[in-house]
């Protein structure tokens, strides 16, 4: 057939759009090569009709339906045409589903430049195919933007029509998903009023992102350009169809550096010369190209164009040849958008399957049945494309992308002529897209202030805090609170605080846990345990010289008057007592918690069993010295000895009980005092604890009230009155021990034993030997036994 069997229309969204027209040449290229191709629809010339829509949808029905009827008048349903075959076949690119909608009912549909999401229906529109994936692609790339740029406050400003509510829509739903908030949404609309209302909250908005969503008209350029003062330091992302904007100088402002995601690209064959050879002469009835010279090299032309673009540009007029080439005008870029050549090339295969299917089954078949094999082809066609990519449509009617590129939009002037330059920056697989990690070069990114805008509600969160609500209405308006005491948070906006280990403790930035420091009366680390070990050293050595005191001076009647042995005892259980503080010192062990109460517990009631066995003799001596008394007998040794062994013996025999049924042991304590592990001796039974300390306590109390009773008697010898004031010591220290032992933990309950172990024994060694030593070195006169004897006499 030597005419144009099938009818492609292809629908343009900006009159002078250089990088649609780069997209338009590459259509042309694709129809060029099949027409020449022999072994693609043989004997069939492809025919083109391309349609400025100048962004406006009634334009764009009434275009359709002229292609349809052939003729100027459109008559829905009618055609006009006397010769020529019409397949029904209709390419789109860059408009609103509600005008998609429309023309659908005409045949149908392979678009290269249609997202919508809701096309992929195929119960719906079964005869619509696309190049391109849908819009739910491109939303999980401008999250995983927003993510990799820690965006959480963004605002939204779409078009006034069905695509910018459905974008909005869909996008907010995904990004809300991931945890980041829409500051607001603005609709720009025809009306003044309402965009005077969208001009004041975006002049009232934090947020230093914006996407730009639904169809690109000339609707909304005035509302843009009016608010390109507020934009100037604004980062835009572009989606669909505002990721290819008007080439006015003052739009170009605003959207520089703009960010805007678009699919695969690869290497036309042989678009490099076919660009070459483009020129007025080559092309002499091109409008657009006549366009794209008068807007990029300014060349005069005798069309009434050029007033108006000299007003609306500001151009000043050049003398240009009709062999200027395209390129001169362009920057040509060897990568372009391959969806358009994919477009022209899947409908020529199916239509070259169907033809040689059809050929001997049914010389003309009816509509409906041409209709149903006219779909199957195309969902079915299968075919590798001159770059070398296998092209094929999937389940939902898309030719799948490989990867999705985003670029940064840079303006630039060179020789007076602004042109546009776009940068790929980052790339991400489409293929499991959530999966996908999306790679950005931001050393190659041009911001419009130089360095990565902070798009946030608020400040992040340090590590060693955690997000608590505001209580406003949006999530990501937050403030940041401190972790609680044993919690950490080592990264940015966290969301909750980490509980440390038992063995660990947050550190002062509470960013990490650092081990608990140990606690005990450390020798090396504790000033008080050297405290402690010096004074019980110093009371050690002074009992020592009070025993060679008294053993230098046991003949004289002072000494001897005290029973000897029983002095002897006492000073060796207070060397003991002093001696017994070692055990609390230093890092408690097993064995250390074993001797320490059963030691000081066994040492005291030896001390204190001494003290009741003297004021029992002295009691016994004094009753015997009466003519006639039987208590004279009771005189001796054996007394005095038999109480220290069995008092003691009973002490011991609790302490042996002890040991056997539930022994002390060591004990970590994880959880009394915050970043520290209390290395302690657990008593194992409290009630044997506490029975060795009240045994002591009835034998303190029974010394102390037989001491009280005898305290008259004569001084020179009489030891009741030392006895009774060194037994009020120990019991007034070791009842004023209990509380605060009890109120205390770690070493702190350790040192208030140790303070009483000290406190009690130097009362016991200053209340009953220093008046005796006194004697002994000072007052060497009153140790004499005429002295002694006398004090009788007068008694």
């Amino acid at each position: 057939l030597p005419f144009a069997l099938y009818l492609f229309l292809f629908l343009f969204p900006s009159i002078i759009d250089t990088a649609e027209y780069k997209n338009l040449l590459a259509f042309i290229l694709a129809i060029d090569e099949i027409n020449r191709d022999p072994d693609i629809l043989p004997n069939v010339t492809l025919g083109y009709h391309v349609i400025d829509s100048c962004g406006d949808e009634g334009k764009v029905i009434q275009s359709v339906l002229q292609i349809l009827t052939g003729d100027s008048i459109e008559i829905p349903n009618y055609s006009c045409r006397n010769r020529g075959k019409l397949s029904y076949l209709v390419l789109l690119y860059g408009y609103s589903t509600k005008c998609k909608i429309h023309i659908f009912c005409f045949g149908f549909q392979i678009t290269s430049g249609s997202t919508n999401s809701e096309l992929s229906d195929r119960a719906v529109y079964p005869n619509f195919f696309r190049t391109v994936s849908g819009d739910h692609l491109v939303f999980v790339a401008v999250v995983k933007l927003l993510k990799h740029f820690d965006w959480t406050w963004v605002g939204i400003i779409r078009s006034r029509d069905e695509s910018g509510e459905r974008d909005v829509r869909e996008l907010s739903h995904v990004i809300t998903g991931h945890g980041i908030c829409i500051e607001y949404i603005v609709s720009i609309g025809d009306t003044e009023d309402i965009n005077q209302k969208h001009f004041t909250t975006i002049q009232k908005s934090t947020s230093q992102v914006v996407i730009v969503s639904g169809t690109c008209s000339t609707n909304c350029l005035p509302f843009f350009i009016r608010c390109k003062s507020l934009l100037q330091n604004v980062t835009t992302i572009l989606i669909t169809s505002w990721s290819v904007i008007y080439n006015s100088h003052s739009v170009m402002e605003i959207f520089n550096n703009r960010l805007s995601f678009r699919p695969s690209a690869f290497t036309i064959p042989g678009m490099r010369d076919y660009y070459n050879n483009i020129s007025r002469s080559t092309r002499p009835d091109d409008p657009l190209l006549e366009d794209i010279f008068l807007i990029s090299c300014n060349c005069v032309t005798q069309s009434i164009k050029f007033i108006i673009f000299e007003k609306f540009y500001v151009l000043k007029p050049v003398n240009c040849t009709g062999k200027k080439r395209l390129t001169d005008a362009l920057d040509y870029t060897v990568d372009v958008p391959i969806t358009y050549y994919h477009a022209v090339y899947a409908m020529a295969h199916a239509l070259h399957n169907m033809h040689l299917h059809m050929r001997y089954r049914e010389p003309e078949p009816k509509k409906h049945k041409y209709e149903n094999e006219l779909q199957n082809y195309i969902r079915n066609v299968r075919f590798t494309d001159p770059s070398g990519k296998k092209v094929l449509f999937n389940e939902r009617g898309e030719i799948p992308e490989e990867r999705f590129y985003l670029v940064n939009w840079k303006m630039t002037t060179h020789e007076n002529r602004t042109r546009t330059q776009n940068c790929l920056v980052g790339f991400m697989g489409t293929e499991k897209l959530e999966d996908q990690e999306l790679r950005v070069y931001e050393q190659f990114i041009h911001w419009k202030t130089g360095k990565v805008p902070r798009s946030r509600c608020n400040d992040p969160c340090p590590p060693g805090y955690r997000k608590a609500p505001s209580g406003g209405y949006h999530a990501c308006c937050y403030v940041c609170v401190q972790c609680s005491e044993g919690e950490v948070s080592n990264i940015t906006d966290s969301e909750e605080c980490l509980m440390c280990p038992e063995t660990e403790w947050p550190d002062k930035r509470r960013i990490r846990c650092i081990p608990k420091m140990y606690d005990f009366l450390s020798y090396e680390n504790d000033v008080m345990a050297l405290g402690f070990s010096v004074i019980s050293v110093l009371f050690s050595l002074l009992t020592l010289l009070i025993l060679g005191i008294f053993i230098w001076y046991q003949v004289t009647p002072i000494v001897r008057a005290n029973n000897l042995n029983l002095s002897f005892l006492l000073l060796g259980s207070i060397l003991f007592s002093f001696l017994c503080v070692f055990l609390f010192l230093g890092r408690p062990v097993d064995i250390t918690c074993k001797l320490r109460h059963t030691m000081f517990g066994t040492i005291f009631s030896v001390s204190v069993s001494s003290l009741l066995a003297k004021t029992l003799m002295v009691c016994i001596a004094f009753k015997a010295t009466k003519p006639g008394s039987s208590w004279k007998k009771w005189l001796g040794i054996k007394i005095p000895n038999s109480i220290v062994l069995i008092c003691s013996s009973i002490q011991v025999l609790i302490n042996v009980i002890w040991l056997s049924i539930s022994p002390p042991f060591q004990e970590f304590d994880l959880h009394s005092y915050p970043g520290k592990i209390i290395i302690q001796c657990n008593e194992g039974s409290v009630v044997a604890f506490y029975s060795v300390l009240g045994y002591m306590g009835i034998l303190a109390a029974v010394s102390f009230l037989l001491a009280f009773m005898v305290r008259t008697l004569p001084d020179s010898f009489n030891e009741a009155k030392y006895i009774t004031f060194s037994m009020l010591v120990f019991c007034s220290v070791w009842i004023s021990m209990i509380p605060a032992y009890l109120s205390t933990k770690g070493k702190d309950m350790v040192s208030v034993e140790i303070f009483a172990i000290l406190t009690s024994s130097a009362g016991l060694l200053g209340c009953i030997f220093f008046p005796k030593c006194y004697i002994l070195l000072i007052k060497p006169e009153l140790n004499k036994k005429e002295h002694l004897l006398e004090k009788m006499v007068n008694c």
